[in-house]
């Protein structure tokens, strides 16, 4: 018994170069989609590291700088693979065919946990946005996000129709969040009273070193771009390669752009730690906007994006079950039930395994982002860690020392970041859920008789 090896679908031929206004509207629609995880990331990622400061807003500029500095070596990482494998496949591609398909199934356990961990987050999010622009929601937070975790789920009854929506929250987004930075520091509307330095309790680099790993939640959403590109068959290899390194590209800018002009903002306008039923980054565009209509539209847009984000990992995680399930002409590692779909070619069942895992999440973290955090960088890193490893063994086959000794040091600096992140203690609870998860999965697939083409798994979820 085979995967099979779904190079690119072959429904739609490829789009002629001179096609250029086609394509760049489908580069919109896909980049921008694809980039509403890390970019929505920025709701959330800036107040966990201040929170791991304690509220020193003078370390939480180097931080932030600092998380930058490693979403830049795992975003180079991701430039390699879409090199690589222009057709997909990501980490799990990269880590099978450098270590042996069993490897495979760590960097997929990890994105299993960590598309349930990005609904969980995304929703709870989504909910304290609407709760700080309507304060009154703040008692009913729980089933608030619940409703939103359902109609989200729901939507995706509707299958991937959605694409071009997405793309347009993230920019809608983008563009609130680029005017409440230029007005923050031009004109702002008011000034908070958090002191500058506070007790971080150790040493200022100290403090940073254990700060930065919880803010790497700003990471999570870079693999998107390299398997993604799978659903692209009507383009050919060279054109995925420019689409997905593009989408990096513009990842890169847009999310470290706005991460360090907002944690900048927040340090001039002495936006601390917010209150129980705000945010930080609803404070920052509070006092540089003030509570009219871009302060409402920042919020608005903030909330719609988490939405689009959470239900991107609604489309990609039962999508990864459909594509491991079998079906009644061929069995495969998970049982066909997850596979089955409506006439949307939405894996229903599937979607409602995700729908129940995050409801379960956000309830025991009471609906509170935060608490989730410290969770969240631990299953992806997994994977990002497996990438580079599986990129080093490649750089040393081919005999390119340089390159294979960058990759090595990019390594250290995940594994490290894992490290501390597992010493916190409850985060490694991500880290056992994703052990779990692989290991489940492979044992199902030796007992399956070790089907061939599991390394092309997520080229296969995404091209179907």
């Amino acid at each position: 018994m085979t995967f099979p090896k779904t190079a690119a679908p072959t429904a739609a031929p490829p789009i002629p170069v001179a096609r250029g206004p086609r394509r760049s509207v489908l580069f919109f629609a896909f980049a921008f989609a694809v980039i509403a995880d890390p970019v929505s990331s920025v709701a959330y990622a800036i107040e966990a590291a201040l929170h791991a400061l304690h509220g020193d807003l003078g370390l939480l500029l180097p931080t932030m700088a600092l998380v930058v500095g490693l979403v830049v070596v795992v975003t180079a990482n991701y430039w390699q693979l879409v090199r690589r494998f222009p057709k997909g496949g990501g980490a799990a591609a990269a880590a099978g065919r450098a270590f042996g398909a069993r490897w495979t199934f760590l960097p997929i356990g990890a994105l299993v946990v960590d598309f349930v961990l990005t609904i969980g987050i995304s929703i709870a999010a989504a909910a304290s946005a609407m709760i700080a622009l309507f304060p009154g929601l703040a008692p009913v937070r729980i089933p608030l996000a619940l409703v939103l975790l359902a109609i989200v789920a729901g939507l995706t009854w509707f299958g991937h129709g959605g694409r071009l929506l997405f793309a347009m929250m993230t920019v809608v987004f983008v563009l609130a969040a680029v005017a409440v930075v230029v007005l923050g520091f031009a004109a702002p509307h008011s000034i908070g009273t958090a002191p500058a330095h506070t007790d971080p309790g150790s040493s200022a680099v100290f403090a940073v070193v254990l700060a930065f790993p919880v803010a790497m939640a700003l990471a999570t959403g870079i693999e998107a771009p390299s398997t993604a590109i799978a659903q692209l068959g009507q383009l050919d290899d060279s054109h995925r390669r420019r689409f997905g390194r593009g989408t990096l590209a513009l990842l890169l800018v847009i999310v470290g752009g706005l991460t360090l002009a907002l944690t900048a903002l927040a340090v001039k306008l002495h936006i601390g730690l917010p209150g129980a039923d705000s945010t930080q980054i609803a404070d920052i565009a509070h006092a540089a906007a003030g509570p009219g209509w871009l302060y409402g539209a920042f919020q608005l847009t903030s909330s719609l994006l988490l939405l689009a984000a959470a239900s991107s990992s609604f489309q990609a995680g039962p999508g990864l079950l459909k594509a491991l399930a079998g079906t009644d002409e061929r069995p495969g590692v998970l049982p066909p039930v997850l596979g089955r779909t409506n006439k949307h070619h939405t894996p229903y069942w599937s979607v409602v395994v995700y729908l129940a895992a995050a409801a379960v999440i956000i309830v025991a973290a009471a609906g509170q982002e935060q608490e989730l955090v410290l969770f969240y960088a631990v299953s992806v890193f997994v994977s990002f860690l497996v990438g580079l490893l599986a990129m080093t063994r490649f750089a040393r086959t081919e005999r390119k020392p340089l390159l294979a000794a960058v990759n090595a040091a990019a390594a250290a600096a995940v594994a490290f970041t894992l490290l501390v992140n597992l010493l916190r203690g409850w985060p490694i609870l991500s880290l056992v859920a994703t052990l779990l998860i692989g290991g489940g999965l492979f044992v199902r697939w030796i007992r399956a008789g070790s089907p061939t083409g599991i390394e092309d798994i997520e080229t296969q979820a995404e091209a179907g």
